[in-house]
């Protein structure tokens, strides 16, 4: 069964789109997957459907700015005026509409990339109604945030907020390109090494990748990393919410490793029960690799069930 459900944005300006993916059977719980960065929840299709047939319902949407809400309400890369928190509290209130559907069901997060950063500042609020949190490709300290909000400031400052400038992107991300030893042709090198996930990535109609994201955006953004940093961070999560972590080890997001054990291990210092996984010689979507997504869903499914 699919339902697809549209509610308002707490950016009180558009509407997201969402879908909840239903198996014909007794389900054993709910995972609300939140995708990351200039691209779409259906990227993740594989993924939904082997969580289907574990039992899982799957919840997915296209955050605002991206894939069918943008193309819904014509605001590509532009994520509206609210604030860094506009995607973890839009993935609130798609969750209380799960939960009216679907009610006392042990409810997950997974979160890659950005979903990973909007999954972290989603337990540090909502954490006491989540059975666990998944972090996958998830940051440790990003490099260059400091130095590029200020910049982003500047601009904002100047009336430059809602236009694109893509020298923050590059100045903010352009590193990343740094082990990719093809180049960086297509601008997406770095997700994965396999010629055909960048292909598909760059071509996807649905992908706002490749879409300016405006200026004050950009800086939600950093902001949505640089709130969840640290102990502090960490400290405000439930102590009793189980979390995976999981990410490629040549994944220059999660700063090929370091990153995620920071998170990891920002997590274990505040007593939390944390385990993490990196997968050797893989980059970001570790999910998208033909020779290990099938490996990354059984990691993932086992995981969850032993916390059903």
């Amino acid at each position: 069964m699919l339902h697809e459900i549209s509610f308002p944005s707490s950016n009180d300006r558009d509407q997201v789109t969402g879908w909840v993916y239903v198996p014909a059977c007794e389900p054993e719980g709910v995972v609300q997957l939140i995708h990351g960065f200039g691209e779409h929840s259906r990227r993740y299709f594989h993924m939904i459907v082997a969580l289907m047939d574990a039992g899982f319902i799957v919840a997915a949407d296209d955050h605002v700015g991206h894939g069918a809400t943008a193309i819904a309400n014509g605001t590509w890369g532009d994520w509206g005026d609210a604030g860094p928190h506009t995607m973890m509290e839009d993935e609130k209130r798609f969750k209380d509409l799960v939960c009216e559907k679907y009610p006392d069901l042990p409810y997950f997060l997974f979160g890659h990339s950005m979903g990973s950063m909007i999954a972290r500042d989603f337990s540090a609020k909502y954490g006491d109604e989540l059975a666990g949190a998944v972090y996958c490709g998830t940051t440790g300290i990003f490099k260059n945030t400091h130095e590029v909000r200020a910049k982003l400031d500047e601009a904002i400052a100047a009336g430059k907020g809602h236009e694109s400038d893509p020298a923050f992107v590059g100045e903010l991300m352009g590193w990343m390109f740094a082990r990719c030893e093809e180049g960086a042709s297509l601008g997406n090198e770095w997700i994965c090494h396999d010629p055909s996930v960048q292909k598909d990535h760059a071509e996807d109609p649905f992908d706002a990748f490749t879409h300016p994201t405006h200026n004050v955006s950009l800086r939600d953004f950093i902001d949505m990393m640089l709130c969840i940093e640290g102990t502090e961070w960490a400290a405000k999560v439930p102590a009793d919410l189980p979390v995976l972590c999981v990410a490629g080890d040549q994944d220059p997001v999660g700063n090929y490793g370091e990153g995620v054990y920071q998170c990891a291990n920002w997590l274990a210092d505040t007593g939390h029960e944390v385990t993490t996984k990196l997968y050797t010689g893989y980059r970001h979507e570790i999910h998208n690799y033909d020779d290990l997504k099938f490996e990354v869903e059984e990691d993932l499914i086992s995981w969850l069930m032993m916390h059903l």
